[in-house]
């Protein structure tokens, strides 16, 4: 297990120390058309709007259309992003997809990104297995490469639950929502603007899970039949472990940047559940307003949430040069991270 502790782990504090001078130059989103609401998932689950509302905060959330491919979402997503940073996919020098909900198993589903969007000079690389903590993996990723020789790098995450949620399962069935978002990364020359610092931790749980379909349980018409591809969550595991683990992660990552969490503007947190980040906020002391909220409309959608509630404040230009913000998630495994920036 690692921990989020700098006592304990004083190689990732030590780095951390140093600002990574990166900006956030973009950001965009991709919404499936297709709205789900409540009252339509109790017409066949054991539920209902005031139930699904008093224990997500959820109200309703996109469904990707049957003919189309997580990778459809991200190039979506990815042409808008560019299109905010006035960036050209020819200038890319890498893209990297985060989602665990990927095309298919080979081949990459950045390297199918990529070439769609005419990104052809561009690195191709492939978060996975972190779940709804890619999109946090691929953003730390991103911001060493940019210390080497790459100068503009595109992150793209997404999820689409609806093709590994078993539909007659009400504990899966009623959270998750399909949506890809992008942002593009940059070096900035701005002083003390970059990436702060940052905490991640992992403790390995087997309360997320999808069994089958890997090397320990081959695809078979046992599996199929038994429903062991789609995914499976203990809700009071994850209520566990997400309302300890991202305090903690945030509080670390705070520490490390030498700032008081009342001095942070911007809390995008993981848009799993409305109870989980009202219960880490309070436990942190700070106003829920400063937490943008994008899952009462699209659900919990994987990776992409923390990019959804960036987008939002980002488009609208309620990010101003100086303020100081953090995203935080929590993924199966369970693994987890906070990312702490300072805007340029």
């Amino acid at each position: 297990m690692t921990t989020p502790s700098a006592v304990q782990n004083p190689p990732q504090a030590a780095l951390a120390r140093t600002i990574l001078p990166i900006m956030v130059s973009g950001t965009g989103i991709h919404l499936p058309e297709t709205i789900v609401t409540n009252e339509q998932l109790a017409r066949t689950l054991d539920t209902s709007d005031e139930w699904i509302v008093a224990r997500t905060g959820i109200r309703e959330r996109r469904r990707l259309a049957p003919e189309l491919a997580v990778s459809d979402m991200c190039v979506e997503a990815a042409r808008s992003a560019l299109d905010s940073a006035a960036i050209g996919a020819a200038d890319l020098d890498a893209v990297i997809i985060a989602t665990y909900t990927y095309d298919q198993p080979l081949p990459s589903t950045a390297l199918i990104v990529k070439e769609q969007l005419g990104a052809h000079r561009a690195l191709p690389l492939d978060i996975t297995q972190a779940a709804c903590a890619n999109g946090l993996q691929s953003i730390l990723l991103a911001a060493h490469l940019l210390q080497g020789r790459a100068r503009t790098i595109l992150v793209v995450a997404a999820d689409c639950a609806s093709r590994v949620t078993d539909p007659r399962d009400r504990t899966t069935g009623v959270f998750f929502g399909d949506a890809a978002g992008a942002i593009v990364l940059t070096r900035t020359e701005t002083p003390g603007a970059g990436l702060l610092s940052w905490d991640f931790g992992s403790q390995l749980s087997y309360d997320v899970e999808i069994r089958a379909g890997g090397s320990r349980l081959p695809t078979s018409d046992r599996t199929v039949a038994d429903r062991d591809h789609y995914l499976r969550m203990d809700g009071r595991a994850v209520w566990s472990v997400a309302t300890t683990r991202l305090p903690q992660s945030i509080r670390a990552a705070a520490d490390r940047a030498g700032l008081p969490l009342t001095g942070i503007d911007h809390y995008f947190l993981h848009q799993a559940n409305l109870n989980i980040l009202t219960a880490a906020m309070t436990d942190l002391g700070i106003p829920m307003h400063r937490a943008p909220i994008t899952l009462d409309t699209l659900g919990n959608t994987g990776s992409a949430g923390v990019f959804t509630a960036l987008h939002q404040a980002h488009s609208h230009h309620r990010i101003a040069p100086g303020d100081t913000f953090l995203l935080s998630a929590i993924g199966a495994g369970f693994q987890w991270g906070t990312l702490c920036f300072r805007h340029a």
